[in-house]
């Protein structure tokens, strides 16, 4: 069985004993492939220096989180698209647009958004988006720039059915992770309207931590609770969901 968690910031933990034992954890979990997505400038070492140690298994992005666009944020984004001339990455991410933390920053999230799914259709590769309290005004940019290059993964997907529709006919998976084990959650309730080949497993970690590690730091290794949930919700095996997940992962990263 292969679970690939798409979307991981497990770079985050900067002690090396730690850090051995997380992946050490995934690998016992039969989490082999995990995608790493920065946030801002300070974190593409990071990311870069984890796809050394651990090559074949952590698989690199490259983008701006909304949160981290401030004034003056079109340099970092040059810094951040510099540093990619010497790596190979397989999508642009995290990108998007955050409504919850500052709604005074809009016009420049759009901006970077726009600029950034640009430069994904430059390199032929998908976008992951972050969207918090913000559908609309990401699904305006999205049918403003919608092409048969366009396509990716709505990171953390946590809308309604009719949100979740939208973003598979734009070309998106959605991207499930420690929610849908809530008991509030209520993707219990809209994943059934749509196939497995539209989903992919995440974790956020250390973020949004799965029951019954809810309210702890997440990791990638609590993948498969999440892949548990999902094959209850399915009513099919775990089995079946780690194959066709990972194979939409393929089909999304080319990797």
């Amino acid at each position: 069985m292969i679970l690939t968690d798409t979307h991981t910031h497990l770079y985050y933990q900067q002690d090396d004993q730690k850090r051995v034992e997380l992946i050490q954890r995934c690998l016992d979990n039969e989490v082999s492939r995990l995608f790493l997505p920065n946030v801002d400038a300070a974190s593409v070492p990071q990311v870069f220096g984890l796809v050394k140690e651990y090559p074949g298994m952590c698989y690199p992005m490259l983008g701006m989180h909304p949160c981290s666009v401030k004034e003056g944020w079109e340099a970092e984004l040059a810094v951040i698209r510099d540093s990619k001339k010497d790596h190979t990455i397989y999508a642009i991410g995290e990108i998007g647009i955050d409504l919850y933390w500052d709604k005074t920053t809009l016009d420049m999230q759009v901006q970077a958004f726009r600029d950034q799914i640009n430069w994904a259709k430059s390199l032929k590769l998908p976008i992951v988006i972050h969207c918090r309290e913000a559908f609309n005004e990401v699904f305006e940019v999205l049918e403003q720039e919608n092409d048969d290059d366009l396509h990716g993964i709505f990171h953390c997907f946590t809308g309604n059915a009719e949100e979740g529709q939208h973003a598979i006919d734009l070309g998106f998976a959605l991207g499930i992770g420690g929610v849908v084990t809530y008991k509030n959650g209520g993707l219990d309730k809209i994943l059934p309207q749509f196939d497995l080949s539209h989903i992919v497993l995440e974790t956020d970690s250390p973020y949004l931590s799965p029951v019954p590690h809810r309210g702890k730091p997440n990791e990638s290794s609590y993948l498969i609770y999440v892949a548990q949930k999902v094959a209850e919700i399915y009513q099919t095996d775990i089995q079946t969901v780690a194959n066709i997940t990972t194979a939409n992962s393929k089909a999304i990263f080319g990797v």
